[in-house]
């Protein structure tokens, strides 16, 4: 029997994916959750949806809901919805800012907890109140941070897992640090398992984040240009069509989280906006409605709604959230073979890297 996969286009290594390629690839993070690889997909808001994190769970990494921007029912769905599609392990996010989100942060991990989730992500926020929450419950509980002395504060209130995010990254940023800078220090300053943020579109970027101290790596961009992503399709090729310099960091897109900055693909509306990190745009300057939800619900400009399948109007003109690491993602593919391809792409350099030192 030929127990060879055809590889994948669009990645570094253009190897076959073979069965030694797509064995467990474990670190202490996978032996944390209960996952095979190290691999994790980001919540990415609004884009994330249960068949999206089903698949990833399904291959073998750590799927993720963002729950805070759905109400009660809407998470319990959510998570059933994901959970009994795989075997592997669904994870949710909650943020911990209080001006976003449908829930407060309290309630919205309170239903998340009572859906069943094992796995929970704080953002936003000072954790200190919530981790006990989970741990009592008997999950995991992953923080993220944007320094060294914010993951040693994040532990010493109980964190499982740090996760820590460069400033590559995409979507909403907290941290000032890019993630080859940030990362050593974090990894130095704990002792719980650390996972990479920010900047890591393929194996390779796995690989480097494992070198530099990290148990796994956190993927955003690379999730979003799946086939089971909530992404519109224009978001998704705007993704695939983009080069690493295509990103702003900005605080445009603001109307639902003002104040929080956010990397976004550089289309002509955040051209056109101008200097945009200087908020030039506001709800009485500029108020209309240009795309809507598809139960008609209005969307207006500069609001913090990205581009989702079944929206009508100028989608082209909401935000594009997308990290620097845009330019290596070449193309949509089924999120469980992107998860497989990252293994062995991270497999293969390591393997490179180790020869190289001999």
């Amino acid at each position: 029997m030929d127990l060879t996969v055809t590889a994948l286009s669009g990645y570094a290594f253009d190897g076959p994916v073979t069965v030694a390629s797509m064995a467990p690839l474990q670190t202490p993070l996978c032996t944390e959750i209960g996952i095979d690889h190290p691999v994790v997909q980001a919540p990415v808001g609004s884009v994330s949806t249960p068949a999206l994190a089903a698949a990833v769970a399904d291959a073998g990494g750590l799927g993720m809901l963002a729950m805070s921007w759905r109400g009660t029912d809407a998470i319990r769905d959510a998570y059933t919805e994901a959970a009994s599609a795989t075997s592997g392990v669904v994870g949710v996010n909650v943020v911990l800012d209080e001006s976003t989100g449908v829930l407060s942060p309290s309630d919205c991990l309170d239903v998340c907890l009572d859906a069943g989730a094992s796995a929970v992500s704080f953002s936003f926020g000072d954790a200190g109140s919530y981790v006990d929450r989970v741990n009592e419950a008997g999950g995991t509980a992953m923080v993220t941070v944007g320094s060294a002395d914010e993951a040693r504060a994040a532990v010493a209130a109980g964190a499982d897992i740090i996760v820590a995010q460069g400033r590559e990254a995409g979507g909403h940023v907290q941290s000032d640090v890019t993630t080859m800078a940030l990362l050593p220090r974090v990894a130095d300053a704990v002792e719980v398992p650390v996972v990479a943020a920010g900047g890591l579109g393929d194996g390779r970027g796995l690989a480097a984040a494992l070198t530099l101290g990290a148990d796994g790596g956190w993927f955003g961009t690379r999730f979003v240009a799946t086939e089971q992503s909530g992404a519109h399709e224009k978001y998704r090729r705007q993704i695939v069509d983009a080069p690493e310099t295509a990103t702003r960091l900005t605080d445009m897109f603001d109307r639902g989280w003002l104040d929080q900055p956010h990397r976004v693909l550089e289309t002509d509306e955040v051209r056109q906006q101008g200097a945009a990190d200087s908020g030039v745009a506001t709800e009485a300057s500029n108020p209309e409605q240009i795309a809507q939800m598809p139960d008609g619900e209005p969307i207006s400009r500069l609001a913090d709604m990205p581009p989702l399948a079944g929206m009508t109007g100028e989608v082209e003109a909401l935000p594009h959230y997308a990290g620097q690491s845009a330019g290596l993602t070449q193309g949509v593919q089924p999120a469980g073979e992107v998860v497989t391809r990252l293994v062995a792409d991270a497999r293969a350099a390591l393997a490179d890297a180790s020869a190289a030192a001999e």
